[in-house]
């Protein structure tokens, strides 16, 4: 999801106070994420990654983080 503070949006997540996939499946674990200049782009982005096969996005995520390491203590 496009938000313009990425640490509150992950620490809304881990503690389970956004409703959605995040607290229903219990995924806790940032394991990706990029940074854009503008809102718009961030947004279009992941309108694009929205239709992409699994397989694509994992392949993304693994690019990004081959270990799928929890990447939140990174960027606090």
């Amino acid at each position: 999801m496009a938000t313009s503070d990425l640490i509150q949006r992950v620490w809304q997540h881990k503690n389970d106070l956004v409703e959605g996939f995040t607290r229903r499946y219990g995924v806790h674990t940032l394991v990706w994420y990029e940074t854009h200049p503008t809102m718009e782009g961030a947004i279009a982005r992941e309108k694009a990654i929205k239709k992409w096969r699994r397989a694509w996005k994992i392949e993304l995520t693994e690019a990004f983080n081959p270990d799928w390491r929890d990447l939140y203590e990174s960027i606090v």
